[in-house]
């Protein structure tokens, strides 16, 4: 195997040291973060290609960098069957989301459930989306270093101080300019790194037809499986009814994803960048594809993993690009590049959404006299603190289990619960706040059974149908071989002694399905206890639900000027009711909504 050169280093420190740059740039020009606004939100200029790249690259962690082409490789590629979620995903986010958070000008998602709810539960939003964020984080940082350390020496503890340093870094000093052009910059290394890995095993392999072939001999090319068992890790359904569930807590009203997209000029732009990121989506999953089944064309009689060559499945990527590219010097370089311009892009969305959530929830609210330059005095503080704190629950992601699964359950089991909350404000006009709160409560408390549940008892390999893989054609000593190929077979079957009768039914649920679970138990329950506490008396202000106008105005003429008249015209009749002047936490902060640009927005008279 070969090991880093100089020149992969150089190629390495180039990404980072070009990412801070940025961030100093950004810190200086057009004199700098002068408001909380713009250090939040990028005082609301943004187009909508940038950001639509800054969503893909965020999104696109290197969880996805080294997880996804293992998942595949061990799995089969019924994972693509994710391009029919991201549209789905994406045509709820901008058709029932972000009309409303748009129209409403809010820097922190958690702000509409004040506005809608009550403070109470805005405070619970808020305290989730934090501990949730930053385990995720942790976990981020964590994996990428981890393969690294395993297949090229990097010191571990290195990586992860070096990366949340220079995430830290140009997030304290640029703010969401800066992290959203890092980004872009970011996503170009990511296409290159994946571009160069797949070039490469198509000539190693002469041609992408004996890929595919292997691919299909092995049985990778898996794509359609209609079982409709929910307890299925993967099929056609859980992945399209489950994943949708998921990620549309991810970028329906995850405060990282809603942030950058409310940042956009306009409404038109606001969309556009959520409907381009699904092309960026598109293309990283068919990477990620080619990658995972180039793994196995090259591997289909040798795994690595059951040879014993590589610790775990997401070290199988950095072992390919060492092995195939061992002659091209820089080459694994850029390919570890792309795995932390990953985690960059995401720390980064994750750092700055932490600080705006902190700044606009926790420290507006009760402290109501700050300037606005002490505002962004604070923001970057956060910034820097928060930082830390990423670095740390590195260390505590050191200690948890298999990246991509615990990554997402965490997910699922935090986004599914608040996705039912936004989802009963958005669209249930009679839903009040003791329903709310009881459904949140209710949701939450069933996804960490199953969640934790599942953690504690893995569901067994008929449930997530592992495909075969073989070691016929490796050159060891066959003693060795033998000792490594028992104890799979082992490992899996102790469970079954002591397993509950819960653990192979209930526990074995698909863990796409947590977040669905989560998002229904919260509506049906906020449903029923809203009614039952007379939720059907309450007036609800149209511009908290999702009205016909949102909808209706996508097919209006004249596109680009259209969202600020539309919101000028719809709210004409309530310019009577003197609305936000009762919410003094609110009235002052939208002053400077309205000076801007003179944009009505609905709420400020």
């Amino acid at each position: 195997m070969g090991r880093f050169t100089v020149w992969d280093y150089v190629v390495f420190a180039a990404m980072l040291l070009i990412s801070a740059i940025i961030g100093i740039y950004y810190a200086f020009v057009g004199g700098g973060q002068k408001t909380s606004k713009d250090f939040l939100m990028a005082g609301r200029s943004m187009s909508a290609l940038p950001v639509a790249l800054s969503l893909t690259a965020s999104f696109m962690s290197a969880v996805t960098v080294l997880g996804t082409p293992a998942e595949i490789y061990r799995y089969g590629a019924i994972f693509c069957i994710f391009a029919i979620t991201y549209g789905l995903v994406v045509l709820c986010s901008a058709e029932i989301f972000l009309p409303v958070f748009y129209k409403l000008g809010i820097t922190s998602t958690y702000e509409y459930l004040e506005l809608r709810f009550n403070k109470y539960l805005r405070l619970c939003g808020t305290v989730l989306f934090i501990i949730q964020t930053t385990l995720y984080t942790g976990i981020v940082i964590y994996a990428p270093a981890l393969a690294l350390n395993q297949v090229t020496g990097f010191d571990l503890w290195g990586a992860v101080v070096a990366t949340g340093v220079v995430c830290t870094f140009y997030c304290t000093l640029g703010g969401l300019k800066a992290v959203v052009w890092t980004d872009v910059f970011q996503v170009g290394i990511m296409v290159a790194g994946f571009s160069s890995v797949i070039i490469r095993a198509v000539v190693v392999q002469e041609g992408i037809g004996r890929i595919v072939n292997d691919s299909y001999h092995g049985g990778r090319l898996n794509f359609w499986d209609f079982d409709p068992n929910p307890l299925q890790r993967h099929t056609f359904w859980t992945i399209v009814i489950g994943g949708t569930f998921t990620w549309t807590g991810i970028y329906g009203v995850n405060q990282s994803q809603v942030q950058r997209y409310i940042a956009c000029k306009n409404r038109f732009h606001a969309k556009l960048s959520l409907y381009i990121n699904l092309v960026g989506l598109w293309a990283i999953l068919v990477c990620a594809t080619l990658c995972g089944l180039a793994l196995y064309s090259i591997y289909k009689d040798c795994d690595p993993w059951t040879a014993k060559q590589v610790s775990a499945l997401d070290q199988l990527m950095p072992y390919l690009v060492l092995d195939i590219m061992r002659d091209f010097p820089g080459v694994p370089g850029l390919f570890v590049a792309s795995a932390y311009s990953g985690t960059l892009s995401t720390v980064s969305s994750s750092i700055n959404a932490l600080a705006a959530v902190t700044v606009e929830d926790l420290i507006k609210p009760y402290f109501k006299s700050l300037s606005e330059k002490k505002l962004s005095w604070i923001s970057m503080g956060m910034s820097l603190f928060y930082g830390g704190v990423c670095i740390a629950m590195a260390a505590v992601a050191s200690l948890l289990g298999a990246l991509l699964q615990a990554a997402l359950s965490i997910f699922g089991m935090v986004g599914g619960p608040l996705l039912g909350l936004f989802a009963l404000g958005i669209l249930c006009p009679f839903a009040n706040g003791i329903g709310a709160f009881v459904g949140l409560v209710s949701g939450f408390i069933i996804s960490l059974w199953v969640g934790i549940g599942s953690q504690i008892y893995p569901p067994l390999p008929e449930r997530t149908k592992p495909l075969h893989l073989s070691t016929v054609g490796c050159n060891i000593s066959l003693g060795n071989l033998t000792s490594t190929e028992i104890p799979l077979t082992t490992v899996f079957s102790t469970p079954g002694a002591e397993r509950p009768a819960l653990a192979d039914n209930w526990y074995s649920l698909s863990y796409l399905y947590f977040s669905t679970l989560g998002t229904l138990v919260t509506v049906v329950v906020g449903i029923i206890i809203s009614l039952l506490t007379g939720g059907l008396k309450q007036n609800t202000d149209p511009k908290f639900l999702l009205t016909k106008e949102d909808f209706l105005s996508n097919f209006s003429g004249s596109e680009t000027e259209q969202p600020e008249k539309v919101e000028v015209l719809n709210w004409k009749p309530f310019t009577m009711a003197n609305e936000g002047t009762d919410n003094p936490a609110f009235s002052h902060i939208e002053m400077d909504v309205a000076s801007d640009k003179n944009k009505v927005n609905g709420l400020h008279i």
